[in-house]
């Protein structure tokens, strides 16, 4: 009923948009990558992926925008479909920080030095770390081959400039490499891990992509009007457990609050979302609050869930 309704309801979906646009003044696009800092910061693009089909859309749809750190999600599914939860949870763990995303204050004051999470910086890096392959070109081969299958779409592919724009300027994920290397979180050649992980953050998608990612995982792991099972349904559960209380980097709190939808940002301004029985939700909107998500976009799924109830709470 409810994916009825969103699907239907364009008009007011449309309203919706341009209301939350308004905020895109108050927001700044990332410009700490160089390559980012070209975006428009008045896009907003909105997707919904159902189980027949992209049932809704506004905006430029089209635009293609990185992922960042909503690749974490999919890493961290292809981690522990690499080597398992145990393995994976003893080099990282389960628990949100109040902290932002790149800091490296609980790394230096908790015991034993290990990321709290694997959506923070650290915790994706050693995340990345453990994706199963004998040369990075295979590791990114793999995780491009579980995107594609994820978004049904072949052509997905990395941006080469802001990968390189982002491994150039990677200072402080240097340094946190550097420290977990020092406790043995991590085990990998520095620059190699940081080379994997900036192509990793710089996967190219659309909305439509994104709606289709989010989907398949409210939809338990499996594919649309199929019964191929691409993602665990444990491993399922789990994403969508850490996109609910660590998604939304420091402001997953009031996220859960205010819109209760398990659900990740990244800093080109991308959201997704999945809304458990079956909708996945993608958006792109590059200017950013101070804690590093769209404001736009976070305004926009504020309403929504507000008018069709979507939260899980």
């Amino acid at each position: 009923m409810i994916i009825y309704m969103l699907c239907e309801d364009q008009d007011v979906i449309e309203a919706m948009i341009e209301e939350a646009k308004k905020y895109t003044s108050q927001g700044k696009v990332a410009d700490y990558i160089p390559a980012l800092q070209y975006a428009n910061q008045n896009s907003l693009a909105f997707a919904v992926y159902s189980d027949a089909s992209t049932c809704t859309t506004a905006g430029n749809i089209e635009e293609q925008f990185t992922l960042q750190s909503i690749s974490k999600v999919i890493t961290l599914a292809l981690a522990l479909m690499d080597i398992g939860e145990e393995e994976v949870f003893s080099r990282v763990g389960m628990e949100p920080t109040g902290d932002p995303f790149n800091s490296i204050i609980k790394l230096e004051t908790h015991s034993p030095s290990k990321p709290l999470n694997p959506m923070i910086n650290a915790g994706a890096l050693a995340v990345t770390s453990m994706i199963q392959g004998s040369t990075n070109d295979e590791k990114m081969n793999r995780l491009l081959d579980l995107v594609r299958k994820l978004t049904g779409n072949a052509s997905i592919s990395y941006n080469k400039e802001v990968a390189q724009s982002e491994y150039d300027t990677a200072f402080l994920n240097r340094s946190l490499c550097y420290f977990m290397k020092e406790h043995g979180v991590i085990e990998d050649n520095v620059e190699s891990l940081l080379e994997l992980y900036t192509k990793q953050c710089a996967i190219e998608v659309n909305c439509k992509d994104l709606a289709r990612i989010g989907y398949v995982i409210a939809n338990q792991g499996k594919v649309v009007n199929s019964e191929e099972q691409i993602i665990p349904l444990q491993i399922a559960r789990i994403l969508k457990t850490f996109m609910v209380t660590c998604g939304m980097y420091n402001a997953s709190g009031e996220f859960a609050i205010r819109v209760g939808i398990p659900a990740k940002s990244g800093v080109s301004g991308g959201i997704m979302a999945s809304i458990p029985n079956g909708m996945g939700i993608g958006i792109y909107g590059p200017a950013l609050d101070e804690k590093g998500n769209s404001i736009a976009g976070m305004k926009l799924l504020e309403g929504l869930s507000k008018r069709y109830d979507l939260s899980i709470f």
